[in-house]
């Protein structure tokens, strides 16, 4: 394992690579960048473009389908280099989150996340597995980028910024999973995002802190609230699931109503804030 350098303001020519990552690249292995379309994963996305050659970047995204924020897939098409291919790593099984919420009657959990496992990482490992194999040219050499940050949570500050995937280095493939940002400070990856020309996905301008599913078990009260301010219909549909299966999102076993203060019906003839701009049926699949 490499030991990062002392945090500081970052940019591309002094994020820290290590040297065993420097000889992967040198060796013409394949960098798959990990895109959910939020501020971290576009910031990694900019500084490796200019550290990695193109032709050996994939960018892979799992498709959230209706639990994702709008937009999202075509923010990241936008964002990325033209010459740098992007992959999407749906759930075979063609069910969503909330599918799995109604069969399991429950929400995932801190400590059972079975929506990260089930629809995230499980799907693009599969599909990255598949690209190695249809590019011979990699010869079986991949790295997987994600772009987590140790000022995040607790949880996140302990993950090992360098290590080898033994779950997938096998079948002759040499695995290793990488975290490009990891000393970056939130405003690092808006300062990135900004000198690069570009602007982050547009939920941060509403007023969200985080872009993950509109609505998530890690979200704050304020998050939760304003998601349900920008989704209504998508909030109605999970409070409506909280109250059927007798589980609620929140870890804290608080309902959405209560949490977020807004009722799970609207007023009569009051419509959603953004129900005729922004409504769950706009998500690209």
């Amino acid at each position: 394992m490499s030991e990062s350098p002392p945090r500081s303001r970052r940019s591309a020519a002094n994020v820290h690579i290590p040297p065993e990552c420097r000889d992967m690249i040198r060796r013409g292995a394949l960098m798959a960048v990990n895109s959910s379309g939020g501020k971290d994963s576009q910031a990694m996305m900019i500084l490796l473009a200019q550290i990695v050659p193109h032709d050996q970047l994939v960018v892979v995204h799992a498709p959230l389908r209706v639990v994702e924020w709008p937009g999202t897939i075509e923010h990241i098409e936008n964002t990325i280099p033209a010459d740098v291919p992007l992959i999407f790593a749906p759930v075979a099984s063609g069910k969503t989150l909330l599918d799995g919420v109604e069969e399991r009657g429950k929400w995932p959990g801190i400590h059972q996340r079975w929506c990260t496992a089930g629809h995230k990482r499980g799907p693009i490992e599969r599909e990255l597995r598949h690209y190695l194999k249809s590019h011979p040219r990699f010869e079986s050499r991949l790295v997987s980028a994600m772009g987590l940050r140790r000022d995040e949570s607790t949880d996140r500050a302990k993950r090992i910024p360098w290590k080898r995937n033994d779950r997938n280095s096998r079948a002759g493939r040499e695995w290793f999973d990488w975290l490009p940002i990891f000393d970056l400070t939130e405003a690092d990856a808006f300062r990135v995002i900004r000198d690069a020309g570009q602007s982050p996905h547009w939920v941060y301008a509403q007023g969200m802190s985080r872009c993950s599913c509109s609505f998530c078990i890690f979200s704050s009260r304020f998050d939760l609230r304003r998601a349900a301010e920008l989704r209504p219909a998508l909030y109605r549909r999970y409070a409506a699931i909280e109250k059927r299966v007798g589980h609620t999102l929140s870890p804290s076993g608080v309902p959405l109503p209560e949490l977020t203060g807004i009722p799970a019906e609207p007023a009569a003839g009051t419509p959603g804030l953004s129900d005729g701009l922004r409504t769950e049926d706009s998500v690209k699949p």
